[in-house]
């Protein structure tokens, strides 16, 4: 220690006239504790630049943990955008088929992608009774025997496959209920909307077959039924689907519960379309929904 005190002088001459320019007092204490200063000072200036600025994504290995959770967050919204899109396409390209009538095109595969439950009744909930009146109806229409009007002599089910105009048939109401929103082709709203409480079940119109079942962010939980005689109909916006593709359905049967799914949906309802040789057709000039 007595020699780290020993005092040094350090002179700067001018080589050419050995003229003193300045001088500095020192000692080797002096000299330790200003260089560990120095490099103590510069690793602190450099530990603050690579924690408060950008330079650390140049350091391999150093993680911006902040950053990484941000990728995963963006990375899970991205894989969620790209289901919806697969949902749409899968969406869109049933509906293809189903207004050109290539049923037989959809195959097990198809019906898989939807999405659906294993065995959609076990989602059915426990408060849903089924109505005796429905049941006798559905019975009658099933077995030829049920006249929609005196005037009119109702034909059998197994004679549908004829062409008969559609005037002819005879559709059993989905739900009862207000209509809310009409159908109107000038705003692409091509079915009609009936309010209806909380857990109503929704029956199919006619005997048929579903040809589609599964959700889609704009129409929610939707179903589609193939019926005799080019008639399709389609039910939107449920809570719960009661059957899958492929189903073979009796008229007055519940394939769904009346539900509010879909971005487009602002309450409970059934927004209901009647199709015919693939074109839409006002569901209320054929249906009594009161």
């Amino acid at each position: 220690m007595e020699k780290l005190r020993d005092k040094y002088r350090l002179v700067i001459m001018n080589d050419d006239t050995f003229e003193e320019v300045t001088s500095l007092k020192l000692t080797p204490l002096s000299v330790y504790i200003a260089v560990s200063s120095l490099i103590v000072g510069t690793a602190i200036l450099v530990t603050m630049l690579i924690i408060w600025t950008p330079l650390k994504r140049y350091i391999p290995g150093y993680g911006d943990f902040t950053r990484d959770s941000e990728i995963a967050e963006l990375t899970g919204k991205v894989s969620d955008l790209e289901n919806e899109i697969e949902a749409h396409r899968l969406y869109n390209e049933t509906f293809r088929k189903m207004l050109t009538g290539d049923v037989q095109g959809m195959t097990e595969e198809d019906v898989k992608k939807q999405g659906q439950p294993e065995n959609p009744a076990d989602t059915l909930p426990h408060d849903v009774d089924k109505i005796p009146e429905d049941e006798q109806l559905r019975s009658a229409v099933a077995t030829g025997t049920f006249t929609a009007d005196p005037k009119l002599s109702q034909a059998p089910l197994s004679s549908l496959g004829r062409d008969i105009p559609l005037e002819q048939l005879f559709f059993i109401p989905p739900v009862s209920g207000d209509i809310t929103a009409k159908y109107d082709l000038k705003k692409n709203h091509f079915g009609l909307d009936v309010s209806a409480p909380k857990n109503t079940a929704v029956k199919v119109v006619s005997d048929g077959s579903v040809i589609s079942a599964g959700y889609t962010v704009e129409t929610g939980y939707s179903i589609a039924v193939q019926h005799p005689n080019n008639v399709v109909t389609i039910y939107k916006h449920n809570s719960v689907l009661l059957r899958r593709e492929g189903d073979l359905v009796k008229a007055g049967e519940a394939i769904a519960i009346i539900g509010n799914s879909g971005e487009n949906s602002s309450g409970p309802h059934l927004h209901f379309e009647l199709w015919h040789k693939g074109r839409a057709v006002d569901p209320g000039l054929y249906i009594n929904f009161k």
